[in-house]
């Protein structure tokens, strides 16, 4: 099977741990020719032999992490470079190794599979330029399938671990937010961390030595099979058990994160979720505040009351193609172009900000917030004060149609079409001005106001039709999914089960 079906948009994944039925896809032997392929890649990207580059390697806490780690170091030290072993780290941490102020290295890998069951794990891939494209990657595939298999042997890996050094930016970065030197500046404050049993864990620790009160938090320590919950902040039961962390120990903030930390969420003070839509418009209100009349990027299923709200503060919302390197790459181009764009921003909780590379970089969100919430507390106010004025859909909902027609893509084209067609004869629907995925339908009275979107945008890597649909009023959406079947309805190889 070619090493090409191991790539997933930017990253590398595949499973890592015998299952019955199925054998591993990313064994230690991809993991060892990859880690050659991209040491030479380096190499010819930067005209310079192998011999004078430093690549880092870290990993999260999966149980196939460090045998993975291990062979990724051994291909990087075959092909003569220095190979720096991190051990346990987080992406953004990892992505810090490549700059003059971290270990200086010209290139970092790490070993993850962000939020997907334990079994699987993947690698991503950074210079001091940020993380590779998918056609880098697919490059990078290429090269080590054809490459033949590096020698064992080499010089070992350096012991390199970073995680002490990430921390410490971190703590730097309170200090600054707070403007204080004092050394305990977050005393008073409780927070409860939800690490899932990622690498995480160390986040309530740093936050103790700042001062805080972090008693409420749960599952620090490192364990790869994730026994308590699934680490994602998108995961209902992950946010119950964060919620419930919050609410049982009279915390003033919660903070939960993915496996490999790159993504986060928040609870307030009452125990209510701050994630999705919510957390974007805690973050953007912070930003707006310090960038008035900025523009911020986010994916395109974002909701018509996080629009408002952004306007409401001056603000431009700017909504883009889903997956996080499309809106990190977009928010970097507006900026090229002049536009004030500190911030791109999904709704699965990838937050990039230009003041820290526009890397998607969870602790660096949490750790802004945690000092908001410092401040707030101290002046008598809460964190989540900053979206009093969001308003939530009265309804929405999120189903995937699936493609059953060989070419699934040509499927889905047609079938976005036919809802084009038949929206065009809808008196109170119109195209959404910021279309840019797939279709985006207002519904409302002619001329007013939308009460209600649709979108329906076709996956590129899967064959599915996502749909999403929001309303500000109850009882909108079974008729407006009734209005996709009936335009839908005939549609060879599309599934419509799920719109009955």
């Amino acid at each position: 099977m070619s090493y090409l079906h191991l790539l997933s948009g930017s990253d590398i994944r595949g499973e890592a741990v015998a299952v019955p039925g199925a054998e591993p896809t990313l064994t230690e032997e991809t993991a060892r020719r990859i880690g050659y392929a991209f040491a030479g890649w380096l190499a010819q990207k930067l005209g310079m032999p192998a011999r004078g580059l430093a690549v880092a390697v870290g990993r999260d806490s999966r149980v196939s992490g460090p045998a993975l780690a291990a062979a990724a170091l051994q291909g990087i030290a075959a092909a003569g470079a220095r190979a720096l072993d991190c051990g346990l780290c987080t992406t953004p941490a990892m992505f810090m190794t490549t700059l003059p102020n971290g270990l200086g290295c010209q290139g970092a890998v790490m070993v993850t599979a962000s939020h997907h069951p334990w079994t699987r794990n993947g690698l991503k891939f950074f210079t001091a330029q940020g993380g590779l494209g998918g056609g880098d990657v697919g490059a990078l595939l290429a090269r080590a399938e054809a490459a033949q298999a590096p020698p064992v042997s080499g010089e070992p890996a350096e012991p390199a671990p970073f995680l002490p050094a990430y921390a410490a930016m971190l703590k730097d970065l309170v200090r600054v937010r707070l403007n204080t030197a004092r050394e305990r500046p977050l005393e008073g404050l409780r927070v409860a961390v939800d690490a899932g049993n990622g690498a995480g864990g160390f986040y309530a620790r740093m936050l103790e030595e700042l001062g805080a009160d972090t008693a409420g938090s749960r599952y620090l320590e490192p364990d790869g099979r994730f026994p308590n919950h699934i680490p994602n902040p998108e995961n209902e039961g992950a946010m119950a058990a964060i919620c419930e962390a919050v609410r049982q120990s009279g915390a003033d903030l919660g903070v939960i994160f993915d496996t490999d930390c790159d993504r986060a969420a928040v609870v307030d003070a009452g125990g209510e979720a701050i994630n999705r839509n919510r957390l974007i418009a805690l973050t953007a209100a912070m930003l707006l505040a310090e960038h008035p009349g900025a523009t911020v990027v986010t994916d395109s299923t974002t909701s018509a009351g996080l629009s408002r709200f952004i306007r409401a503060r001056g603000g431009v919302h700017h909504r883009f193609k889903r997956g996080y390197r499309n809106v990190i790459d977009e928010a970097v181009r507006l900026n090229a172009r002049g536009v004030d764009c500190p911030l791109a921003m999904e709704t699965s909780g990838h937050c990039a900000m230009r003041n820290n590379y526009f890397l998607d970089d969870g602790m660096y969100l949490s750790t802004l917030l945690v000092a908001e919430a410092m401040r707030r507390k101290a002046s008598g106010g809460r964190l989540s004060d900053l979206i009093a004025g969001l308003r939530e859909p009265a309804e929405e909902l999120e189903l995937r149609l699936s493609i059953t027609a060989p070419g699934f893509a040509q499927a889905g084209r047609r079938a976005l079409e036919r809802l084009a067609e038949a929206a065009a004869s809808w008196p109170d629907c119109r195209r959404a001005p910021d279309d840019r995925e797939g279709i985006r339908l207002l519904f409302g009275p002619e001329g007013g106001a939308e009460s209600a979107w649709l979108m329906m945008r076709l996956s590129v890597h899967d064959p599915v039709l996502p749909v999403n649909v929001e309303s500000d009023l109850p009882g909108w959406i079974p008729a407006l999914l009734a209005r996709l079947h009936e335009a839908l309805d005939g549609c060879e190889g599309v599934d419509l089960a799920p719109l009955m």
